[in-house]
């Protein structure tokens, strides 16, 4: 029973489902349709550095990790979990984050919000999207740019 699957999966009746999902490994987005109409194209950085993990969002609010260094990141796979889920294989080797229907849902609606969020916060650490391989990590410095 499809209301019954929804209840299971943590959604609410009126909850948009996907109805196709596509993986673009040139332009590294994922491409999600979901039956309300609204297409999603989201890319790979901006899926890995909102990932639902404990790694990315920590165990409780103010725990967060803000991610570096993901510009170049790309979706090997994924994994469909059930009939509420995918899990996304990344390249850099995560791969514990569930993304629910309603998760990819809110990722796909607050796109530019959330974008500009992580920009932001990126400068306010001094960090990159891109990987810094010109000097080892030193921790706790943040200053290499």
């Amino acid at each position: 029973m499809r209301s019954g699957a929804r209840i299971m999966a943590g959604l609410t009746s009126t909850s948009p489902l996907p109805t196709r999902i596509v993986l673009h490994q040139q332009s590294r987005r994922l491409e999600i349709e979901f039956d309300d109409g609204r297409v999603f194209s989201l890319p790979f950085e901006y899926l890995r550095v909102y990932s639902p993990s404990a790694e990315v969002k920590g165990h409780g609010a103010g725990q967060e990790v803000l991610q570096t260094g993901k510009r170049n990141v790309v979706v090997e796979r994924i994994e469909q979990i059930g009939h509420y889920a995918i899990q996304p294989i990344f390249s850099d080797g995560h791969a514990t984050g569930l993304y629910s229907w309603d998760y990819l849902y809110q990722l796909g609606a607050e796109q530019e919000a959330r974008w500009q969020d992580y920009l932001n916060q990126l400068a306010a650490a001094g960090a990159s999207r891109d990987v810094d391989t010109s000097t080892p990590p030193a921790a706790g410095c943040g200053h290499h740019h």
